[in-house]
Order: C-alpha cells, then sequence, then structure tokens
C-alpha cells in the first residue's frame, strides 16, 4: 500500500493527474498523520496550533470534483497544504501563537492564503511558531514548543519552526513560512527540509500580521528544490493590496529548477562568503559545506571567495532595525478594538486596561523586543541608533552589489550549528540571535536566499543546511543551483536525506 504522506508534492501532484489516487485521500492520510504523531504542548512534534479537518476535506472534495470534470485549478489543485499562524485564513484561528490574539477569527484570508485557495490546495491547519515570529526555536510560543522530528529533544529551528517540522514529520508535503532574519532558512536547516526566502516585494505580505514591514517575507517550505519552485509560482505575482509588491510577471521556477536536476553548472560562477564560515561554526556543519562546494565544482561551476565586509555589523543592525519596527507594529495590540482585554479591578482608566492586557497578552521575547524598539525609536536616540543601523544597511546592500558584480550567486552555510537542546538558549537571548548570523544580510538586502539539507553533521548525525542567495529579483538561480546540488547530495546519499530521519512513534494527540 502506498504511503502518500512520503510522496513530494510533485509526485502527488502526478498521481492525482493520472487519477491513481484523490485528493480527499491524500488530504485524510495527512490528517491521520498528525493525529499518530502531532501531539500537544507535552509529547509529539506538536507542529500545529489549529488542524482544520473539515475545512481541509471540504476543499479536498472540491478538487476531486474539478479533476473529475477535466478543469484543475492548478498543477497542484489537491495536494494538502500546512500554513504558518502569522497568516490570516478566514473562519480559521490566526494567534501568531500569542496569548493576546489567542482565539481571534480573521475575517478575510491573507493574499497568499486566497491565492492556495483559488489554486485548489486543500489547507490542513496553522502551524507554530515564535510568538509574533520572535524567535530561532519555537520555544517562545504562548502555546507550548515544537520539537524536531530527528531528535524531540531539540529545537526545530525559528521562528517558522512548526512549519518546518510538519514538512519533516511528512505531517504536511507543503507549507507556508515567513522570513524576517532567517525564519524560513534556519528552521529548514535544522529539520532537513527546503526553506525559501523570495525576493522582497516578490511575495504579497498583505493579511501577514506584520513584525517587521521592511523585513518580512512569505516563502516556501518543502522537501525538494522543485516543490518550492513549484509553490512560489502559485503565491508570487503582484498584489495591489501589498505597496512594495514587485509589479513584475512570476519567473517560471520550476522549469529552473528542472533545469538545474541535470547537474550542468557550467559557466556559473560560486561566491563564498568569507565572513560566513570558519570560526563560530561548528566542524561538523563547516565539513558539510565544503563538500557541498566540491559538488558545485564537479558539476562545472567556478567557487571563488569573496569578501563583503560589513556582513559582520549585520546582526547588530538588524537587531536595531527589528524592534524598532516590531514596537511601532506592536502598538496597535491595545484591547481597546480586538484581541486579550484585562481588566483591572477598581476604576481603571484605558491606559491602565492598555498595561495590564499587554502585560498579560505579551511574552517575555516580544516585550523584550518592543522595549528595545520603543527606546531606539525616542527622541534624543533616534539619529544615534535607528538612524546609524539603517546607514550599515546600505553598506550592507552595497556589499551585495559588489559581490554579484563578481559572482551569480552567494553561498554559505545556513545555519552556524545544527538543532540545539530545547531550553538551552531560552535564557541566553544573545546566543540565541545568533542563531541569525548567515540568514539575517539577505534580510536587510532584499535579496532572495534558500536553504537546503546538504547532510548530517559528524558530531551529532543531526542536518545541516546549504544557503544559495541569489541579486533581488534573480529568485530562478535559487532554484537552478539550488536543485543541481540537491541532485549531486542525493547521488552520494542514494536517496533524500530525511528518509535517513529516526521514525516516529505515535503519541496521544
Amino acid at each position: 500500500m502506498t504511503d502518500w504522506t512520503r510522496k513530494t508534492a510533485d509526485e502527488l501532484a502526478q498521481a492525482l493527474a493520472a487519477g491513481e489516487v484523490t485528493s480527499v485521500e491524500l488530504t485524510q492520510a495527512h490528517l491521520d498523520r498528525i493525529a499518530a504523531v502531532d501531539g500537544n504542548a507535552d509529547a509529539g512534534i506538536h507542529a500545529f496550533l489549529h488542524v482544520d479537518a473539515e475545512g481541509a476535506l471540504a476543499q479536498a472534495k472540491a478538487s476531486d470534483e474539478r479533476r473529475a470534470a477535466g478543469t484543475p485549478a492548478s498543477y497542484l489543485d489537491g495536494v494538502p497544504i500546512a500554513v504558518k499562524d502569522v497568516l490570516a485564513t478566514e473562519g480559521v484561528p490566526t494567534t501568531v501563537a500569542s496569548k493576546i490574539l489567542e482565539g481571534w477569527i480573521p475575517p478575510y484570508d491573507a493574499t497568499v492564503v486566497k491565492k492556495l485557495k483559488e489554486a485548489g490546495l486543500p489547507i490542513l491547519g496553522k502551524t507554530n511558531m515564535d510568538e509574533f515570529a520572535m524567535g530561532s526555536s519555537t520555544e517562545h510560543s504562548a502555546y507550548g514548543p515544537t520539537r524536531n522530528p530527528w531528535d524531540q529533544t531539540r529545537i526545530p529551528g525559528g521562528s517558522g519552526g512548526g512549519s518546518a517540522a510538519a514538512v519533516a514529520a511528512f505531517e504536511a508535503p507543503l507549507a507556508l513560512g515567513t522570513d524576517t532574519g532567517g525564519s524560513i532558512r534556519q528552521p529548514a536547516a535544522v529539520t532537513g527540509s527546503v526553506g525559501v526566502k523570495p525576493t522582497y516585494g516578490g511575495v504579497s505580505r498583505y493579511g501577514l500580521v506584520a513584525m517587521a514591514n521592511s523585513l518580512d517575507q512569505v516563502g516556501p517550505v518543502t522537501r525538494t528544490v522543485l516543490d518550492s519552485a513549484l509553490l512560489h509560482e502559485l503565491i508570487g505575482g503582484h498584489d495591489p493590496l501589498d505597496s512594495t509588491s514587485i509589479d513584475a510577471p512570476v519567473p517560471a521556477f520550476a522549469d529552473a529548477a528542472r533545469q538545474g536536476a541535470a547537474g550542468d553548472l557550467s559557466g556559473l560562477k560560486v561566491g563564498v562568503i568569507r565572513e560566513l564560515q570558519g570560526e563560530g561554526y561548528q566542524p561538523g556543519v563547516q565539513a558539510r559545506f565544503d563538500e557541498s562546494l566540491d559538488l558545485l565544482r564537479a558539476a562545472g561551476a567556478e567557487v571563488v571567495e569573496v569578501s563583503c565586509p560589513n556582513f559582520v555589523h549585520a546582526l547588530a543592525t538588524y537587531y536595531l532595525v527589528m524592534p524598532c519596527e516590531a514596537s511601532s507594529n506592536l502598538a496597535k495590540f491595545d484591547a481597546m478594538r480586538y484581541g486579550l482585554r484585562v481588566t483591572p479591578d477598581g476604576d481603571p482608566s484605558a491606559e491602565d486596561v492598555m498595561r495590564a492586557s499587554r502585560d498579560a497578552g505579551f511574552g517575555d521575547e516580544v516585550k523584550r523586543r518592543i522595549i528595545i524598539g520603543t527606546y531606539a525609536l525616542s527622541s534624543g536616540y533616534y539619529d544615534a541608533y535607528y538612524g546609524q543601523a539603517q546607514k550599515v544597511r546600505t553598506l550592507i546592500t552595497q556589499d551585495f552589489e559588489a559581490a554579484f558584480a563578481q559572482v551569480d550567486v552567494l553561498v554559505s552555510p545556513t545555519s552556524p550549528t545544527t538543532a540545539f537542546k530545547l531550553g538551552e538558549k531560552l535564557d541566553d537571548p544573545i546566543a540565541m540571535y545568533l542563531n541569525d548570523l548567515a540568514t539575517i544580510p539577505a534580510n536587510l538586502a532584499g535579496v532572495p536566499g534558500i536553504s537546503l539539507p546538504n547532510g548530517l553533521a559528524d558530531e551529532d548525525d543531526l542536518p545541516s543546511g546549504f544557503q544559495i542567495l541569489a541579486p533581488a529579483t534573480e529568485d530562478v538561480r535559487l532554484y537552478r543551483v539550488g536543485a543541481a546540488l540537491e541532485a549531486a547530495l542525493e547521488k552520494n546519499w542514494g536517496g533524500p536525506l530525511l528518509d535517513r530521519a529516526p521514525e516516529l512513534e505515535g503519541v496521544s494527540a
């Protein structure tokens, strides 16, 4: 009997087109898998905060009816998907993993969610995350942490650990995440999945509960480079509801991935970022990275080292820009219009209600970033902190421009280490922030990036990730190079890396 949960989205689409399976059967298989292994905050993967079985099966039935009529809505019509809980879903809870929005039911869909529905993808549910996307481990969720399917004592990355874990645990073939400083790519790296941060503006942000408007970007989380390309084509494109949306046709990402899978990278120049490797990177992660470079050379690419000197300031720059934007965005959660309202005893003023509600509704990490951002934006400090950070951000963008004048793509390890233990860095914010060291520069400059699994680190047999960056609007390069490396790696491994993940035991939901 075929285990449909182990198939890629492309394979599922082909099976649906051939009439080998129905969308209802696929959706039910994934719902059964979720029921078996996802569990809750106390046990299991806990990738989902809300499972919409009824809605997903209704969407799957409609997909089967379209297939029967010979009018599928898209190539992926009928393939189920999970959605990060930071994206608005009409009629389905959207909490951003925060108590302050507990139980909120949006009256509309985010543009990317609307596109999924129009393309016929049944939505399985909403995935766990760090509260308001603030974190690198999914331990800052108000509803308990998600666990890494490779080792449930370890983190699945963050902030989008739920989406990455759902894909890696075979609970969903596809997922949507958001990437503000690496929140798609870093979870992909530590769970052995594929994650893409598109060019800023390449995918609509309308309906995304914003943390930092100039940094946030929606993108795919999948098990293969081709699957990410297929999903990217569905969700990409101009949206008049998003003022930062790029008004340009969506490129043929899937064609680029299929071309890359042939393994010929002749004429391609790859730049290894000097500042994003070596000291501070786990030896096993560095070893897998160096081996991947050898595979790119074997495919015909020229590999050279390039320097981006201002990348050493990226972390400090990000942790000024992002909290400033976050403090401004989160000001609207004031207990007056929607969300949690806590009314103190006595005759409280509106300010008292706001203070009590925000104190009860926000977690420690969210409060920390609001305080930092509010301070940096305050009178007398704006120019010294936020203004200076924006100047360094420009220098980082100029580093990218100079590097891309020399090479076609830039590469680095995605994360300095493999997945660390749950609780290991929870009380050390600086150590937690360092996990985004290699991913943050792309968000500051708005360029696209992909992370794909490139093996297991020797020290702990846990996945490491290989990051590829391209110039803005040149996302096709990610898919060509990523697919070529993926094909070479899987040839060496004898199949996908996730085939080597430990089998999960069932848990009580």
